[in-house]
């Protein structure tokens, strides 16, 4: 795919994002569509955030409970950035219609200490440059028509990531077993998805990991003072305008987020 096909596509996925409208998926419009142009889309996107103010403040880990790959028909992991416009804090609201299409996703959130660059980064290296880690919610939307998604398209709309929201507390990752922390997500006070840090590639941490390795390859670290979402540990909830949310993770805590 030619550098002026790439650069249009971004360009139509951050109008779609201003304007919050639904487009076309690409890979319907161009089947040729590869991964890696997909990523190259996904930085015209994101450049075009840059270029009106937004800085990054992280990274996030798509696609990495089986539940959401099922949900999606997507079976591979993808990356998206962070964005300072993308976060909430706990307890704040989220006006619904600042959104398209959104669902929310429980999940751990990695606050780095250290940079971390592939290859060869491993899950205890992880560990060791992590300050803390806090419960978190991701609210995934997606610019693609009614959430008909291939890999190609998630990638290509920062790996469909619409805002997110930190927890309560910050945690010693030494103080709790990522692996087996229990998850309990709540909508309007009835319990509604469960799951377990392994969930996420077998551990959160494992996710990290692959994210530094995946993204050392393109020479980006992570880096000291980011915020890494780890993923999903249950199936996708949509929400909409009078939802109440909140999600508790065993030995870390609970981020609550309500939408008007």
């Amino acid at each position: 795919m030619n550098e002026e096909r790439i650069s249009q596509l971004g360009l139509e996925l951050y109008q779609a994002l201003l304007k919050r409208e639904m487009v076309t998926p690409l890979s319907e419009r161009h089947p040729e569509i590869t991964i890696e142009d997909a990523y190259r889309i996904q930085q015209r996107m994101i450049a075009c955030r840059l270029e009106a103010g937004e800085r990054i403040v992280g990274k996030k880990i798509g696609v990495t409970a089986k539940a959401v790959m099922d949900m999606l028909s997507v079976y591979q992991p993808d990356f998206g950035m962070l964005l300072d416009g993308m976060l909430y804090n706990e307890g704040e609201a989220i006006a619904a219609d600042t959104l398209i299409q959104p669902k929310a996703e429980g999940e751990i959130a990695f606050v780095l200490k250290k940079d971390l660059c592939g290859p060869g980064v491993t899950a205890a290296d992880v560990l060791a440059a992590t300050q803390g880690v806090m419960t978190c919610f991701e609210i995934v939307d997606s610019r693609i028509r009614d959430w008909k998604i291939k890999i190609q398209d998630t990638v290509a709309d920062n790996a469909s990531c619409g805002v997110f929201v930190l927890g309560e507390r910050l945690v010693d990752p030494r103080d709790v077993d990522l692996n087996t922390c229990g998850m309990v997500l709540e909508k309007n006070g009835e319990i509604v998805a469960t799951g377990a840090g392994a969930a996420a590639l077998g551990g959160p941490a494992n996710a990290v990991a692959w994210l530094a390795n995946t993204l050392g390859r393109l020479d980006i670290p992570l880096r000291a003072g980011e915020v890494i979402l780890s993923g999903s540990l249950a199936a996708m909830v949509p929400v909409k305008a009078g939802d109440n949310l909140r999600v508790s993770i065993g030995g870390i805590g609970g981020c609550s987020v309500r939408f008007v």
